[in-house]
């Protein structure tokens, strides 16, 4: 693993768990400072352990990502507990209930993006102008191969991800003359805690993929490795698939 980010700080929400958590031992691993966020305490402590017992540096902050308030207060933390400053967002956490759309009730959409609209935005509005005044920064956020073809049943998903690939490349020609990088990384199925729920739908799925497959974690995370360091100094804007070759067919 090449320690390409030694001296940087890395906040990466949704870090307790599935690929938010592989993320932060890639980044970890690389040199970071990683500070990961998440609901469960336990689970957010479990990884920092881990972390630190590879010989990491890491923390973590308890957060729901319900409002402004709280990304923005959690950009604020994450600057303190880092030493002053974030240098690499990773806008990971999110939530994905899937279903047909006559059955969504409101507090179901509103929940769903808040989490994965919501909370990225302030995040970025609060941490980007930093990097920008600094000179230097990376921001990666996880979208979806579901953001770019339509899905019978995730539609309130899809569309909240879709939302993101968008900002990632307004905020890639907003920040970009500053010098912070603004990509996405969008997975296909993933084996993760969350997607146990879709039982044998996940391998089904994966069988509509070249590579007829789901994705480990540490598969995703290797993308957002690569776009957060200096390897990938001329990529902004990107939205990188990592799906198993779904963007093919």
């Amino acid at each position: 693993m090449p320690q390409d980010l030694i001296g940087r700080s890395a906040l990466i929400t949704g870090g307790n768990s599935g690929i938010g958590r592989a993320v932060a031992h890639d980044l970890a691993a690389r040199g970071a400072h990683v500070i990961v966020s998440g609901r469960d305490a336990a689970r957010g402590e479990h990884v920092v352990a881990d972390v630190r017992a590879s010989g990491g540096t890491a923390d973590f902050i308890a957060t729901s990502l319900a409002t402004e308030a709280d990304a923005r207060a959690l950009a604020t933390e994450a600057a303190r507990l880092a030493g002053g400053k974030i240098d690499i967002l990773v806008n990971s956490a999110g939530v994905f209930p899937f279903g047909p759309t006559a059955d969504v009730d409101e507090a179901t959409f509103d929940q769903v993006y808040d989490v994965n609209v919501k909370a990225p935005f302030f995040l970025v509005a609060e941490l980007a102008p930093q990097m920008a005044a600094r000179g230097w920064g990376s921001i990666i956020n996880l979208t979806t191969m579901v953001a770019h073809f339509g899905a019978a049943g995730m539609a309130l998903y899809g569309s909240t991800k879709a939302a993101l690939v968008l900002l990632t490349k307004a905020w890639a020609d907003e920040f970009g003359p500053s010098g912070v990088r603004v990509n996405a990384v969008s997975p296909g199925p993933t084996r993760t805690e969350g997607t146990a729920v879709m039982g044998d739908g996940l391998d089904q799925l994966a069988q509509t993929l070249p590579l007829r497959r789901p994705a480990q974690p540490e598969e995703i995370a290797a993308a957002v490795g690569f776009l957060a360091g200096d390897a990938a100094s001329f990529v902004n804007g990107a939205i990188v698939p990592v799906d198993g070759g779904r963007i093919a067919v």
